[in-house]
């Protein structure tokens, strides 16, 4: 199956529940095939969890959530060891990290010990628990929700863990029109709690995800879009504004990310365009600003932007 038909197809899917933000949808589809995980940020209300689950309903995957609280503890995440008194002896109860997609609800509400729990998971792919390795169902993808910072009761990510991430999307306010074909759905009977009423298809399998994934990795990149890509993320490493660039991770998820997005959209090689267009939601977690540039007012996204449009585009 052919990834512009496929995404298309999954696209389809996903608007019979999720109105809208059409970018955002993309950018979600583009960490699937780049077999990465995406921290979605915006203000309560704007459908961030729906977004999630009917991407799982799409897919067709295993599906776990995780409402982060301020008393989740780590072993609430992956799952710990329980003495059996029948058997005499310790057995695994999983936690519900054993999934292929996992919504990690408000992950910044909760402590960073307990965020930290999901940075074996999405790095490695697998948990420790109890000195045993045990390994994840494939695929496994972590979508995050948070709330902006500034919102009280949240604790910000670790960077270490910020770094994971392979995308950071922010949601914000549809458009008019979508808000009202939002009210006019909900006037019709639509619940979100009823996802199942939706007639939502599966369009996607765990296989069939590893043939797409092969695709798009096999998407062509000439020399003049690597050093494009090498451009945009040294110069985050020498701007006046930021005190910390982006690392080589932030390269490779940018090429990851536009090889995706170019096979979603036909094409089997990568323009300086597709580069650009995940030039933020891949760098934005990835960088911090400056305590000056702060006081100043100004914002991850105005510096990135300033940054990715002073680079020559290469023809």
């Amino acid at each position: 199956m052919m990834v512009a038909e496929t995404a298309d197809r999954v696209k389809a899917e996903i608007a019979k529940a999720f109105v809208g933000q059409d970018r955002t949808v993309e950018q979600v589809l583009a960490a699937v095939l780049a077999d990465g995980h995406v921290l979605l940020e915006g203000v309560p209300g704007l459908g961030k969890t729906l977004l999630v689950r009917t991407l799982a309903m799409a897919l067709d995957l295993p599906f776990s959530r995780i409402q982060f609280t301020p008393d989740l503890m780590p072993t609430d995440v992956i799952g710990t060891e329980v003495f059996d008194q029948r058997d005499v002896d310790f057995k695994l109860k999983r936690g519900p990290v054993f999934t292929s997609i996992l919504l990690a609800d408000e992950i910044n509400r909760t402590p960073p010990k307990t965020q930290s729990a999901l940075l074996e998971a999405m790095e490695e792919r697998h948990v420790t628990i109890g000195g045993v390795r045990h390994e994840l169902p494939y695929p496994f993808l972590v979508f995050a929700t948070q709330n902006p910072l500034e919102f009280e009761g949240t604790y910000p990510l670790p960077e270490a863990q910020q770094d994971r991430f392979l995308l950071k999307v922010i949601l914000d306010y549809q458009e008019a029109t979508d808000e009202m074909d939002v009210l006019k759905r909900f006037h019709h009977g639509f619940r979100a709690q009823r996802l199942e009423e939706t007639g939502i298809t599966p369009i996607v399998n765990a296989e069939s995800l590893r043939g797409l994934r092969k695709t798009v990795n096999d998407t062509t990149v000439e020399d003049k879009v690597f050093d494009y890509i090498y451009a945009i993320v040294a110069a985050t490493r020498s701007h006046p504004d930021l005190l910390v660039g982006g690392s080589p991770r932030a390269g490779l998820a940018l090429l990851s990310c536009s090889k995706a997005v170019a096979a979603m959209r036909g094409r089997h090689f990568v323009i300086p365009d597709d580069v650009k267009e995940l030039a933020l939601p891949v760098l934005r977690h990835r960088v911090l600003l400056k305590p000056e540039a702060e006081i100043e007012g100004m914002s991850v996204d105005q510096v990135l932007t300033g940054l990715v449009a002073s680079q020559v585009v290469p023809r």
